[in-house]
C-alpha cells in the first residue's frame, strides 16, 4: 500500500461542502493532498497526504469529517483485504506489538449482527497484537469499514470495498454541539444553526492573526464561530435591535458567554451602501475596487433574501435629506430607540453591492463568504454574481424542497492577477420610488409564483416552513 494514503470517515450530511472543507483546511495548515476516491454519495474518502502529523492536523477542525485512518488496505473483499495486509503492510505490525488496541466495525447502508461483527474481527487474529484489550482510552485503534451499494432503497448483503485502517485523529465535530442554538440565550428566529455557522467559518479561513467582519451580523452565529478558531470578529447590522440586543443580551453577551468576548469587537448600526468601513471616498466601483487594497482578512455573511418582506436601505425613497427631529431636548437619530429611514432595495442590487464591497475591502487572498438562494428550475435560478476583483473558489449547496441556498467562496484576487470576466461593470439600476418588493426581488416574485397554485393564496405558516433560517 502507498504509505502516504489515508482514510477519512466523513459525516453524511451537507455532502457538497464536505471536499471544499478539506481543501480549505489544507490550505491553512499548508500541506498538500490530493483526493484519490471521493464520491458525495459515500461516507469513505481517500487522500494522499505527506504525513501522519499533517493527516491530524488536517483533521481537528472539520466539521463534516469525523475521523482519519492511516490506510493499511482495501480490497472488494475479505480474502483480497487479508491478502493485501499480509504482503504490503505487514512492516507496520511491530510498531505496536505491545499497545492496548481496540476494534472498531463501520457499516454504510449495510448491517451486520453483533456475533457477525466478532467474526469479522477475529479474523485478524494472525496480526501480532500482545498487548491488552482496552475498549475505553486504547493506545491504538483499528477499523475495518464495509462501504455497501448507494442509492435510494438499495441494500445489498455483500460490501463494495472494505477498508482497513489505524486511527490517527478525529475531526471537531464536537464544536456543534458546543455552539447549539438550543444551549444560546440570545436567538432569534433567523439565526444560522451552529453547524452551517462553522461551516462558513471554515471554507473562509478563519483563523489566528485574521479579522473577519459580518455587514449582517444579526445574533452573531457566524461571529461566534469565526471568533471560536480564533479569528478577531466584528459586524453590523441595519436592524438596530439586533446590534443592541434585548434585556442586557446582545451578540457581545452571546460572545462573552462562550468566553471569546477577547475576540469581539463590536457591532455598530449600517449597511454596506453606508458603511464607515468604506473609506474616505465610498467609492465601490470595479476599477478603484480592484486597485485599491483593504485590511479585512474575511466577510462572511447570511444577506437577508427578502422573501417575507421587501429587502431595504438607509435611505430616505426620494433620496433627499430630512430635517433634524428633537425629542426632549435631544437629537432624535442619536437616541437608542432611533430608527433610521429606509428605502426598498433590489436583491440584485444587493449582491453587486456586497461583492463590491468585497472587492474594496478585503486583503489580498482574502475570503467573502456569501449565502444567496436559487431555485431547483432553471427558470428561476440566480445567476452565481462576478466581480472581476473575485474568483469563486467553491459553490455549496444546501437543498429543500422547491429551491436551495448556496454558500458561494470567493477569493480576492492578487493586484497582478490577469481579469477575465464577461459580466458588464456597471450597476444594474432599478427604479425604487413606488416598487414593490416584487418588482424588486425577481427572486421574491417567483418564488411566491412558484409555491402558490393558481386561485388560491398560501398562508404565513406554510411560508415559514419552507423559508430556511438566515443568519
Amino acid at each position: 500500500m502507498d504509505p502516504d494514503l489515508y482514510l477519512i470517515r466523513l459525516a453524511q450530511f451537507h455532502p457538497s461542502f464536505r471536499k471544499p472543507e478539506l481543501e480549505a483546511l489544507a490550505l491553512m495548515a499548508g500541506v498538500k493532498i490530493e483526493f484519490v476516491e471521493y464520491s458525495e454519495y459515500s461516507p469513505y474518502c481517500i487522500i494522499r497526504i505527506p504525513t501522519i502529523s499533517a493527516a491530524t492536523t488536517l483533521l481537528t477542525r472539520s466539521i463534516l469529517s469525523k475521523a482519519i485512518y492511516h490506510l493499511w488496505a482495501s480490497a472488494p473483499t475479505y480474502s483480497a483485504l487479508h491478502s493485501i495486509l499480509r504482503t504490503q503492510s505487514s512492516h507496520l505490525w511491530p510498531l505496536y506489538e505491545k499497545s492496548s488496541f481496540k476494534f472498531t466495525v463501520d457499516i454504510f447502508n449495510g448491517s451486520l449482527s453483533e456475533a457477525d461483527q466478532r467474526n469479522i474481527v477475529n479474523e485478524f487474529a494472525y496480526l501480532p497484537l500482545h498487548g491488552r484489550v482496552a475498549m475505553k482510552n486504547p493506545d491504538q485503534e483499528f477499523v475495518i469499514c464495509q462501504d455497501h451499494e448507494h442509492g435510494a432503497g438499495i441494500t445489498t448483503p455483500t460490501p463494495k470495498m472494505i477498508y482497513f485502517g489505524r486511527l490517527v485523529g478525529r475531526g471537531g465535530r464536537r464544536a456543534v454541539d458546543t455552539y447549539s442554538l438550543k444551549k444560546r440565550a440570545y436567538i432569534s428566529t433567523t439565526s444560522m444553526d451552529a453547524e452551517l455557522a462553522l461551516l462558513t467559518a471554515n471554507l473562509n479561513l478563519a483563523e489566528p492573526g485574521k479579522l473577519f467582519y459580518d455587514p449582517f451580523v444579526g445574533t452573531g452565529s457566524i461571529v461566534i464561530a469565526c471568533a471560536h478558531y480564533g479569528a478577531m470578529a466584528m459586524g453590523s447590522d441595519l436592524d438596530g435591535r439586533a446590534v443592541r440586543g434585548k434585556g442586557g443580551k446582545g451578540v457581545g453577551w452571546n460572545l462573552e458567554e462562550y468566553g471569546l468576548s477577547g475576540r469581539w469587537l463590536d457591532a455598530f448600526i449600517g449597511d454596506i451602501t453606508f458603511s464607515p468601513l468604506r473609506g474616505a471616498d465610498g467609492e465601490s466601483d470595479y476599477e478603484n475596487a480592484w486597485r485599491r487594497g483593504g485590511f479585512l482578512d474575511g466577510i462572511v455573511c447570511d444577506p437577508p433574501y427578502g422573501i417575507r418582506e421587501g429587502l431595504k436601505v438607509l435611505g430616505s425613497r426620494d433620496g433627499s435629506g430630512k430635517e433634524v427631529v428633537w425629542i426632549d431636548g435631544k437629537m432624535a437619530h442619536l437616541q437608542d430607540k432611533y430608527i433610521p429611514p429606509k428605502r426598498p432595495y433590489s436583491f440584485e442590487a444587493l449582491l453587486f453591492d456586497i461583492l463590491a464591497f468585497a472587492a474594496n475591502m478585503l486583503a489580498e487572498n482574502g475570503r467573502l463568504g456569501l449565502w444567496m438562494p436559487t431555485a431547483n428550475d432553471e427558470d428561476i435560478e440566480l445567476a452565481i454574481p462576478e466581480h472581476p476583483a473575485l474568483e469563486l473558489v467553491s459553490t455549496c449547496v444546501q437543498p429543500f424542497h422547491k429551491w436551495s441556498r448556496r454558500l458561494l467562496t470567493y477569493r480576492r484576487r492578487l493586484k497582478d492577477e490577469t481579469i477575465h470576466s464577461e459580466r458588464g461593470e456597471e450597476r444594474s439600476t432599478q427604479a425604487t420610488n413606488g416598487a414593490s418588493a416584487n418588482d424588486l426581488n425577481n427572486f421574491r416574485k417567483r418564488y411566491f409564483q412558484s409555491f402558490k397554485p393558481a386561485g388560491e393564496s398560501r398562508s404565513t405558516e406554510i411560508l415559514d416552513s419552507i423559508v430556511p433560517k438566515q443568519q
